[in-house]
């Protein structure tokens, strides 16, 4: 395919990748190199974290994440967790019940039920139209067609609420290849995507950021996409389309 290119904001190019290609990445990055699907999930869970207090005015800020059972909503859970431990409250969203979590999710979960907190599971509408900031973690890179259920209900509710939106990795709803949308879409305030920028991110409105989550660079490598150091001391870079 004829590979799409974004830039950072000293200039470095860096090449995106496809949805197939991430998921090679990811797969490479946890069968060859034994790096863990918890260790990746909290860089970004933390990285999500900082941009989320960059997006705020105050700790006391209504913020509300909204996590599916992927692995797209652990990284929203585990942001969740380190927000509290900089004296922010949050509220959590779950498109599942606590049982049907799933994997890593369930995992990031099961912490922050240990430690006492709660997600929020009725008035939803009136927790998402007084929020100051939402973070959109419903569904990741690997969409499958329109959303349904209550991830559905819940970009809904987003599109309705006029509210600043920190999505990780790719709006839900965007097909992380193409940048269409087979259906109802997250409109974007930030888009804080990982590893790699997505190709279907070129097209998508909305400030870019992409977060290093510790995959090596010969990850790429193996897949014949070279990727030169980009973050410069960094853990988290503005990009932008070239």
């Amino acid at each position: 395919m004829d590979r799409r290119y974004f830039e950072t904001d000293t200039g470095q190019r860096i090449p995106s990748v496809s949805e197939d290609e991430m998921r090679e990445v990811d797969r490479i990055a946890v069968e060859d190199f034994n790096l863990g699907i918890l260790q990746m999930m909290e860089n970004a869970g933390r990285n999500l974290a900082l941009t989320a207090m960059e997006m705020i005015s105050s700790p006391s800020d209504n913020i509300v994440v909204l996590a599916g059972s992927g692995g797209n909503g652990g990284g929203g859970i585990c942001s969740l967790r380190h927000l509290l431990n900089h004296s922010i409250h949050p509220n959590l969203i779950l498109t599942q019940p606590i049982e049907s979590m799933r994997g890593a999710a369930k995992h990031q979960l099961s912490i922050l039920l240990a430690a006492g907190f709660s997600p929020t599971f009725d008035a939803y509408e009136e927790t998402i139209h007084s929020a100051d900031l939402i973070i959109d973690t419903l569904l990741g890179y690997g969409l499958k067609g329109a959303p349904r259920g209550t991830s559905k209900e819940l970009i809904a509710m987003i599109g309705e609420s006029n509210k600043r939106i920190l999505s990780l990795d790719i709006p839900s709803g965007v097909e992380a290849t193409t940048g269409q949308a087979p259906g109802l879409r997250v409109r974007s305030t930030t888009t804080l995507t990982l590893a790699l920028p997505k190709t279907g991110l070129y097209s998508i409105p909305g400030n870019l950021i992409c977060a290093d989550i510790g995959i090596p660079l010969e990850v790429y490598t193996k897949l014949g996409i070279h990727v030169d150091p980009f973050f410069e001391g960094r853990y988290r870079v503005p990009i932008t389309p070239i």
